[in-house]
């Protein structure tokens, strides 16, 4: 057991499947009191029901991410039962439509940027103000693929995932004086219904590399979520209060982060690395 986030409140958005499930539980574990929040009540369902067979504590919240009334009452919730909010990771999100911009439907394109990026920003303004009132507070929202290179056929979700590293690179000197640390985490490719949508796509619209990929990953399952979740338990406890705003790639050398003082341009949306 992590005794470094043992018996904090961790909000997880998009917590009823896929990387934010794998948060869920790996933080339930580890002794966090665990707040599930998602759209489909039976994927809560199921969710606290894997927790709490496994010895773990969690709380079930609907909600949509998109509607800032929503988020506001979920954090209040969560206070309300735990007495506190430590720590929010941002796992909401679609992949969105799949092909040339040209051809992708506006609706369906907006829709993405309203979750990905909008209801990020919704669940930081909901969770903010009780951390900088309470001097602490951890935000890890997670990032992904077209945040760090470009990702053709896949406009609306690199660009959202692109604006939320930005976003939290200015997020992070807002609130630095407060002592709440704000970070975006990288998870790396994971087996869930977006590789399958990848793969229903076909290699006219996602093109042969994202098939390859995806392929890759449904044969291998991808990053093994033990790597996954002790990257955002490290970001999540004390022992990175040092580093904030910043992206960090679940393959980065990030454990050697705990033993040095972060310079400013590493790390960044430009992904300046030592050398």
């Amino acid at each position: 057991m992590d005794s470094s986030v043992k018996g904090k409140t961790v909000l997880i958005t998009g917590a009823g499947r896929g990387i934010g499930k794998r948060m869920a539980l790996g933080f339930a574990q580890a002794g966090a009191r665990v707040a599930l929040l998602a759209r489909s009540q039976g994927e809560l369902d199921l969710a606290k029901l894997e927790i709490e067979q496994a010895g773990g504590v969690a709380l079930r919240i609907r909600a949509d991410v998109r509607d800032l009334d929503d988020m506001m009452a979920a954090a209040e919730r969560t206070r309300a039962v735990y007495g506190a909010l430590d720590v929010l990771i941002g796992a909401a999100g679609v992949q969105g439509p799949i092909g040339p911009l040209v051809r992708t439907k506006p609706k369906a394109w907006n829709e993405t940027i309203e979750i990905n990026l909008i209801g990020a920003v919704n669940s930081c303004r909901a969770v903010l103000p009780s951390m900088m009132e309470r001097r602490s507070g951890k935000i890890i929202l997670l990032g992904g693929p077209g945040s760090g290179h470009p990702r053709p056929n896949f406009t609306a979700y690199a660009a959202a995932k692109t604006a939320l590293v930005r976003l939290v690179e200015c997020l992070a000197e807002e609130v630095r004086e407060h002592n709440v640390q704000v970070n975006c985490m990288a998870p790396g490719a994971a087996y869930s219904h977006m590789t399958d949508e990848i793969l229903h796509a076909g290699e006219e619209l996602a093109g042969s590399k994202e098939i390859e990929a995806a392929e890759r990953v449904r044969v291998t399952g991808g990053e093994a979520p033990e790597k996954q979740i002790q990257l955002a338990e490290f970001l999540a406890s004390s022992r990175s209060n040092h580093i904030s705003g910043k992206l960090i790639h679940v393959n980065d050398d990030w454990k050697r982060l705990e033993r040095e003082n972060m310079k400013a341009e590493l790390y960044t949306l430009r992904r300046v690395q030592k050398i």
